[in-house]
């Protein structure tokens, strides 16, 4: 009773999506200075602790639209080196899963997704493009490609664990008891229906990341070999984006062999918010006397249809639209969907033994006195509401969509963008061959922040 009671004191029962709201909607308000000071405020705070990642992931986005490049550079190096730091300790961690049954799941140290860790290195080299240190952006390139290719492995690591640990579970049976109930498959349905509806890229891949690559080692490679690395990264982007024609004249061009196409001007467009993690609760059917709370947190992905749907670029007599290059919706519903399979069996295991133990806390209470057991079903029903929290950890200021458009520079290097209700901005471009506008909206009524930088 006493190891229950400091539980329920420890833990608390906020998800981190509660936790996290004032920042969520600075972001969404488009008030970026807020959300930048908000995020920095809890990146230090948690420095070093089980939420230190997921802050400075998000500190670093914060900081992007305010053009504050190198300091947004240096969250994102403190979320890989905690990243690598939780890589370097053992591979597979079955003690973290077997001590999170005790716990809340969002006690466990968030340790990144495969998509995270993608897209830490793609705003990376975006930084270093747009402080104008185009070879820096070249390793973190790379490095994001390499991330890409250690994600399969990890994630079946990663599930191993999960379900090594359900098979060490004193309450395995009840674990498959519950697993074979028609009505909780009902009801986990709610959180994976809506997962299969979305255009499947290859497992990890990002194509926005693939697309940069081949941008990069396309108009600032150096030599024969960063100018294959960029055929291939626009062919297997064109796999995934087939009807964009910013990668289709890329990819004519590439074939064709034209290390300098001519004069040209990219406008990409970040729009929107990537999937969230909101908590589901669900009845997990087990018959245990003297336990009155059985329920299970899940973490369930949200979308958010509101933004941006294109820009309209005008430029030297010419206009084009930007079209999408990488879905964030089908990114993120992948990694899920990949991950389900230890999101359910680490809630099982946690739910079933949590509930086994009220159920014998209350028993050795009501052996004493009728009273004192009555008193010990409320209190361990209280626990368990505290103790089963989704982990609902996740990067929210993430985009929904990444959009490109390529066009001629005209003779004036002047471009205008216009938004689908009729907003204008001018971009005067800075000096170079190859020009990127990088635009960034997270709704559709909110802030357009423009920056620039040159590939060549």
């Amino acid at each position: 009773m006493v190891l229950l009671v400091a539980a329920l004191g420890a833990t608390g029962c906020r998800t981190y999506y509660d936790q996290s709201a004032s920042f969520r909607s600075a972001w969404v308000q488009g008030d970026f200075e807020r959300a930048a000071r908000l995020g920095l405020q809890k990146a230090a705070k948690y420095d070093g602790t089980k939420d230190g990642v997921v802050w400075h992931l998000e500190a670093g986005a914060a900081l992007r639209p305010l053009g504050r490049y190198g300091e947004s550079n240096d969250q994102l190096a403190a979320a890989a080196g905690q990243i690598e730091l939780y890589e370097q300790q053992a591979r597979v961690r079955v003690s973290v899963e077997l001590g999170s049954a005790f716990s809340n799941q969002q006690n466990r140290p968030y340790e990144s997704r495969a998509y995270d860790k993608i897209m830490l290195h793609t705003y990376r080299a975006l930084n270093y493009l747009a402080l104008g240190q185009i070879d820096k952006a070249r390793p973190e390139l790379i490095r994001a490609y390499q991330r890409q290719q250690e994600a399969v492995e990890a994630n079946a690591r990663r599930i191993e664990a999960a379900l090594e640990a359900e098979r060490r579970s004193e309450r395995r049976g009840l674990i498959e008891a519950a697993k074979r109930d028609p009505g909780l498959q009902a009801q986990l349905d709610r959180i994976t229906k809506p997962l299969e509806g979305f255009r499947a890229y290859a497992d990890y891949v990002n194509p926005f990341t693939v697309y940069l690559d081949g941008l990069y080692f396309w108009h600032a490679g150096v030599d024969a070999s960063d100018f294959e690395r960029a055929r291939k990264s626009i062919g297997r982007v064109l796999e995934m984006a087939p009807d964009n024609p910013a990668v289709q004249a890329d990819w004519q061009d590439l074939q064709a062999g034209r290390l300098d196409p001519g004069p040209l001007t990219y406008v990409i467009l970040e729009t929107g918010r990537a999937p969230g993690l909101v908590q589901e609760r669900i009845d997990i059917p087990i018959l245990i006397a003297d336990v009155s709370y059985v329920g299970a947190a899940f973490p369930r992905l949200v979308f958010y249809d509101d933004h941006l749907r294109q820009l309209t670029v005008k430029a030297g007599g010419r206009q084009t639209v930007t079209r999408l290059v990488s879905s964030m919706d089908a990114v993120v519903a992948t990694e899920f969907r990949n991950e389900w399979p230890a999101i359910l069996a680490r809630t099982l295991v946690s739910t079933i033994t949590k509930a086994t133990a009220g159920y014998f806390a209350n028993q050795a209470a009501r052996q004493q006195s009728d009273s004192l057991g009555l008193l010990a079903r409320v209190v361990t029903a209280a626990v368990q509401a505290a103790v089963n929290i989704a982990d609902t950890r996740c990067w929210s200021t993430l985009p929904k969509e990444f959009q490109v458009a390529r066009l001629p520079t005209p003779p004036d290097r002047v471009i205008w963008l216009e938004t689908p209700d009729g907003r204008r901005q001018r971009v005067d471009l800075v000096e170079g061959r190859v020009n990127v506008i990088y635009v960034r909206a997270v709704t559709s009524y909110g802030p357009v922040v423009t920056g620039q930088f040159r590939l060549r």
